[in-house]
C-alpha cells in the first residue's frame, strides 16, 4: 500500500502543468502581422518551456482594452468555464498585462497568469548556462518585477514601522519591497560589472588578433545555430525550438581560398535570437553579450526563408539592431535558411527576388554553404591600399581607431605629432573619413 502511495506521488510530481495561451487582437489595430501568426508564436514560446503542456489558444478579439481586466466581462466567464473544465494551471497571454488585470484575472481565474515578457523571462531562465547569463537574467527578471509592484498586492499598502515615536507612521510595504530589490539590483551590477569587464579583456585581446569577427544574428529560430555548426564544426545546441541558444559561442573557422592558396582565418560567433516585443529589460540587461554584434566585422543575418512572415521578422531584426547601435557601415550577407523546407514549385520566386548579397542555403542539408562561405571570404579579401597618415596630437581618436581596427603598419612619433603607415580596404578608409575629432 505504501508503495502505491509513493508511486502516486512521483506521477503527479512528474505531471506537466496544463496551459492556455491566449493572443488579445484589438480590431482597430494596425499591427504588420497577423493574429493567428502571432498566436502560433506564442505557442511555440510556451513549448519551449519544460513540464508544460499547452492544451488550448485563442486569438481574444477585442474592441477595447478594458482598465480592469483587460478583455470583456463576457469573455472572462466564458473563458472562466473552459479553465475549469479543461482542469488548467496556467494562462499565457500574449501581450503586455498590467499588475492590476493579471491580479484581477488570477482572482477570478484561479488560475497562474504570466504575459509574453513574464514568459520570455521564464525561458531565459531555463536556458542560461554561462555566469554572465544567469547574471543578466535575474537582472532583467528584477528590473521587471520592480514595475509589478505597484499597486499588484493589496499587502503592499500596509504600514509598518517602529512605534510611532519619530517621524510618520514608517515605510509602507510596497517601498521596503521596492528597496530590496534595488539593493539586490546594486549587487547584481557590481557583480556583472566584473564579468563583463572579463568579456571587454577579452575582446581587447582578439582586436590585436588579425582575425576578423563575423556575427549571426537573426529571428530566433531562424537556424541560426544549425548554419554555426555547420560551417565551424561546433556542437551548439541547435533544436527547432524558440531560443534554444542564449549564451554566446565562438569558434575559428579557415575559408576557402579566393584567390588559391591557404584560406582567411575568422571568428564566428552565435548569438541570442531576437524576437518581436522583446522586453526592454532584456534588450538592456543582454546589451553586454550583444556588443559581440557592434565589434563585428560582418554580419551574416540569418531568415527561416520558409515562415509566412519572413520579412516582418526581417524588419523587427532591423530595428533591433538599429536600437543596439549597430553602425549602416558594417556589411552584412542575408542568408535565407531553410531552403529545404521551400517546396520545389515557391523557389522560382525566391529566385525571382535573390539580389546581390543574397544567399539561400539550407543549413541542415548544406545545400548552399559552401557559396555562402566563400561570398564571405570575398568579403573580406577586398584589395588594400598602403598608405602614410600624418596625425597631430590632438587626434588620439583617430589614431586610437586606427589601431583597434588592426591596420596600423608601423608607427613613428615627431614633434607635432604621428606618422602612421596604414594597409586598409576602401571600407576602412571610408569609415575613417567620417570620424569626427
Amino acid at each position: 500500500m505504501p508503495e502505491r502511495a509513493g508511486a502516486r506521488l512521483r506521477d503527479t510530481a512528474a505531471a506537466p502543468t496544463r496551459a492556455y495561451v491566449l493572443h488579445p487582437a484589438l480590431k482597430s489595430s494596425t499591427a504588420r502581422r497577423l493574429p493567428e501568426h502571432g498566436l502560433a508564436e506564442a505557442v511555440a514560446l510556451a513549448a519551449a518551456l519544460p513540464e508544460l503542456e499547452v492544451v488550448g489558444s485563442e486569438v481574444v478579439r477585442l474592441a477595447r482594452v478594458q482598465p480592469a481586466t483587460l478583455i470583456g466581462s463576457g469573455k472572462v466567464e466564458e473563458l472562466k468555464a473552459r479553465f475549469k473544465a479543461d482542469h488548467i494551471e496556467l494562462v499565457l497571454v500574449d501581450g503586455t498585462v498590467s499588475p492590476v488585470q493579471q491580479r484581477n484575472l488570477e482572482k477570478e481565474w484561479g488560475v497562474k497568469l504570466l504575459d509574453r515578457t513574464s514568459l520570455i523571462l521564464e525561458i531565459f531562465a531555463d536556458r542560461a548556462r554561462t555566469r554572465e547569463g544567469v547574471l543578466q537574467v535575474e537582472l532583467a527578471a528584477l528590473s521587471y518585477q520592480r514595475t509589478r509592484l505597484v499597486r499588484a498586492w493589496t499587502h503592499l499598502e500596509r504600514q509598518r514601522g517602529g512605534f510611532g515615536f519619530v517621524g510618520g507612521p514608517g515605510e509602507t510595504q510596497l517601498e521596503s519591497d521596492r528597496r530590496a530589490i534595488d539593493d539586490q539590483v546594486i549587487r547584481l551590477k557590481r557583480q556583472l560589472d566584473k564579468v563583463v569587464k572579463t568579456r571587454e579583456l577579452h575582446r581587447a585581446s582578439r582586436r590585436k588578433v588579425p582575425f576578423p569577427l563575423v556575427a549571426l544574428v537573426g529571428y530566433t529560430n531562424a537556424g541560426k545555430s544549425t548554419l554555426f555548426n555547420r560551417m565551424t564544426g561546433a556542437e551548439v545546441l541547435a533544436k527547432d525550438m524558440l531560443f534554444a541558444t542564449l549564451d554566446p559561442t565562438m569558434r575559428g573557422i579557415v575559408l576557402p581560398s579566393v584567390n588559391g592558396g591557404a584560406g582567411r582565418k575568422i571568428i564566428a560567433s552565435d548569438t541570442v535570437g531576437f524576437i518581436s516585443d522583446l522586453p526592454t529589460q532584456l534588450v538592456a540587461a543582454f546589451r553586454a553579450t550583444l556588443e559581440e554584434v557592434l565589434e563585428a566585422d560582418l554580419i551574416l543575418h540569418v531568415r527561416d526563408i520558409s515562415h509566412p512572415e519572413t520579412a516582418e521578422q526581417a524588419q523587427d531584426v532591423a530595428e533591433i539592431l538599429s536600437s543596439l547601435g549597430v553602425k549602416e557601415s558594417t556589411p552584412q550577407i542575408e542568408v535565407w535558411n531553410k531552403l529545404d523546407l521551400v517546396p520545389p514549385s515557391a523557389r522560382a520566386a525566391l529566385e525571382a527576388q535573390s539580389r546581390p548579397g543574397i544567399h539561400a542555403v539550407s543549413a541542415l542539408t548544406g545545400e548552399g554553404v559552401d557559396a555562402l562561405l566563400a561570398a564571405v571570404s570575398q568579403a573580406f579579401d577586398e584589395a588594400k591600399i598602403d598608405e602614410t597618415l600624418r596625425l597631430p596630437f590632438s587626434d588620439g581618436r583617430k589614431r586610437a581607431w586606427l589601431h583597434a581596427e588592426g591596420v596600423v603598419q608601423s608607427e613613428t612619433e615627431a614633434e607635432d605629432g604621428w606618422q602612421i603607415t596604414v594597409s586598409w580596404t576602401k571600407r576602412q578608409q571610408g569609415s575613417y573619413a567620417q570620424l569626427r575629432v
